[in-house]
């Protein structure tokens, strides 16, 4: 007996793109006519949902406003072995699926990334080429670095990494908490490169750079945080510490040769200085145990699903 053809999802999340998901639809059917194409519309005011279903997507909707909010919904609800994500506005290259999945079953890789390659000069909007530089390295420097394109929204996954995922982000941020979560369960993760072309006229780009921008350092402080509370609340105890012998060295010289403390403020917000920065170090040793802990039974959890 031969072993059952793997399940292929398609999973697009959708805000006013009724310009460009009939093509999107379209382009996927063609590439892997034997997948489910998911479109899920997040308030959309301009019929995409209906454009979406007349092509042949089936269309699901979601309320909460966010990328993220999409995704989580997403991995809640679909069933499938294989899950390729990818934005609707038309940008990403359809034709490049079937080699994006080959690279992803053959490889053994729970994530593969999409690196974006121009095609025109309007692809990247002005600053999201350095920013996704950037926050790639940022992500790359302190969580250890397994792509070049970080912030690509056309990916695909397995069932066991999607089954797994936690999801906390709400908008565009998720890109980061995706990449954050493979890495820390140290997942197979690859990378190809495929093309990336201009939005058609008229369409019109969610990202904001700034706000957006800010957002995911937000996140990656967050997570920083939460991941990696030695190296955090460390960093922390050592600005407190040194700060506080800034502010007390020269009232222990002054003690030490007058015998007087003329500047008893100063010294008291010292020696409180100083508490901290312990008390700082002693959370993150706490915390780095309970984060260890709860890295093992994330770990436990993702081989528990299965592939």
């Amino acid at each position: 007996m031969s072993p059952a053809a793997p399940r292929i999802a398609v999973l697009v999340p959708c805000h006013n793109e009724a310009l460009t998901i009939a093509e999107v639809v379209g382009g996927f059917q063609a590439a892997l006519p034997e997948a489910t194409i998911y479109v899920y519309d997040n308030n959309s005011t301009d019929g995409t949902a209906e454009l979406a279903r007349e092509a042949g997507a089936e269309v699901r909707f979601e309320s909460r406003p966010g990328k993220g909010s999409v995704v989580r919904g997403m991995f809640a609800d679909v069933e499938a072995d294989w899950f390729i994500m990818v934005d609707g506005d038309a940008t990403y290259d359809a034709s490049a699926a079937p080699r994006l999945l080959a690279t992803a079953m053959q490889g053994g890789y729970d994530m593969v990334n999409v690196a974006r390659a121009e095609t025109g000069e309007k692809a990247y909007r002005r600053g999201h080429r350095f920013g996704n530089r950037m926050l790639t390295g940022l992500v790359g420097l302190i969580f250890g670095s397994r792509t070049s394109d970080m912030l690509s929204g056309y990916k695909v996954f397995s069932r066991r990494f999607v089954k797994s995922f936690p999801a906390m982000s709400a908008g565009f941020e998720i890109e980061t908490e995706l990449m954050i979560h493979a890495l820390e369960l140290q997942a197979a993760i690859g990378e190809i490169s495929a093309p990336y072309g201009e939005r058609p006229e008229g369409s019109i780009s969610k990202l904001a750079t700034w706000r957006d921008g800010l957002l995911i350092l937000r996140l990656v402080g967050v997570l920083v945080q939460r991941e990696r509370p030695l190296e955090f609340f460390g960093a922390l105890g050592a600005l407190l510490l040194l700060l506080s012998l800034i502010l007390g060295l020269p009232v222990i010289w002054t003690f030490f040769e007058t015998g007087l403390v003329p500047r008893l403020p100063t010294a008291v917000l010292a020696s409180t200085l100083t508490l901290v920065a312990f008390l700082s170090f002693t959370v993150g040793i706490v915390l780095n145990a309970i984060t260890h802990t709860r890295r093992e039974m994330k770990r436990i959890a993702y081989i528990a699903v299965g592939r």
